[in-house]
């Protein structure tokens, strides 16, 4: 099966199960962007990130006895949640290994969609390690959080709605703006926009500091960060570029941006405001690209997937207190 095939097959099996997000604007972020800006919002999209679309395609692309073992997830949150929720609702179990310093908000929601939640310590232990061991042990199928086509194929629909609705716009090129940790919803982004708007170009927005998709871009070769925490926009804070989705960025991307935790608390503050959604720091880096660096982007249009709105109170207050 091709690259599309498996793309418009996972289409397929998400139509009925997946919200089809829209295209916002607001006349005050074009002003402050200097262009049209259109802003697709994954944080409406069931369990609040774009995550639910590649848990669901790879969940339902298992054969029946497989599935039914059950299935496991290595997450700091937004993937956890997509991976329990779309697992309860085919009656399956799930386990999701995550970080002990994840917003309590996710934890807690994960248990709620009906996980069963391991955590560990991210800066002295392995989630790859821990879950691969678990998945081992309990005949679990492991449902990676970018690094398996599957996944990619789920979150190519994001691309696959945006050049519908771009295109419905009349924008057939320039810049899409997409949060980026190992570079799942990138890579499918960038796929679907290959086949469907190849003017329209995906570039991976990144928290500064923890940008070794960027520089893994600019320098051809994969670059790790030397750390896992520490940033705010912990949805996005992953080791280095995944080895099936970096050929795919390094083939089809424009180069990478970063954001500072202000800019993203700021593009937070401003999507409440002018858009009334609500975003996570790392759901809303694309958008701080688009508005706070202008002159890296092109295009008379730009768009900006803003992925995910899991945030805990107190950091969403934070953005409202500084920059609202």
């Amino acid at each position: 099966m091709s690259t599309l095939e498996l793309i418009e097959a996972a289409a397929t099996r998400l139509s009925g199960h997946v919200r089809r997000t829209p295209l916002l604007s607001s006349p005050f972020l074009d002003e402050i962007a200097g262009r049209r800006v259109l802003v697709k919002p994954e944080c409406l999209q069931h369990t609040g990130s774009f995550k639910f679309r590649g848990a669901w395609s790879a969940i339902s692309a298992l054969d029946p006895e497989t599935r039914a073992r059950g299935v496991i997830a290595y997450s700091s949150g937004n993937h956890a949640q997509g991976v329990a929720h779309a697992a309860t609702l085919h009656g399956i179990a799930s386990v999701i290994v995550m970080p002990s310093d994840a917003p309590r908000l996710k934890i807690d929601n994960t248990r709620a969609l009906g996980a069963e939640v391991v955590l560990y310590d991210r800066g002295r232990e392995s989630r790859e390690e821990i879950g691969t061991a678990l998945a081992g042990e309990r005949g679990l199928t492991l449902i990676r959080p970018y690094d398996e086509p599957q996944v990619i194929a789920g979150q190519a629909s994001v691309g696959l709605e945006l050049a519908e609705q771009a295109g419905e716009l009349g924008v057939d090129s320039g810049d899409v703006l997409v949060c980026c940790g190992g570079g799942g919803l990138t890579s499918g982004v960038a796929l679907a926009l290959e086949a469907r708007a190849p003017g329209l170009r995906a570039r991976p927005v990144e928290p500064e500091g923890f940008d070794d998709v960027k520089r893994s871009l600019a320098s051809g070769t994969v670059s790790r960060n030397t750390s896992e925490t520490g940033n705010i926009c912990d949805a996005i804070l992953t080791p280095e570029p995944g080895k099936i989705t970096f050929p795919i960025l390094s083939r089809l991307c424009g180069p990478g941006l970063a954001v500072s935790e202000d800019d993203a608390l700021r593009a937070m503050a401003l999507a409440f405001l002018r858009l009334k959604i609500v975003l996570e720091p790392g759901g809303a880096v694309s958008l701080a690209a688009a508005l706070f660096h202008v002159d890296q982007v092109e295009g008379d249009s730009v768009i900006a997937v803003a992925s995910g709105g899991n945030v805990d109170a107190a950091v969403f207050r934070t953005a409202l207190e500084r920059f609202a």
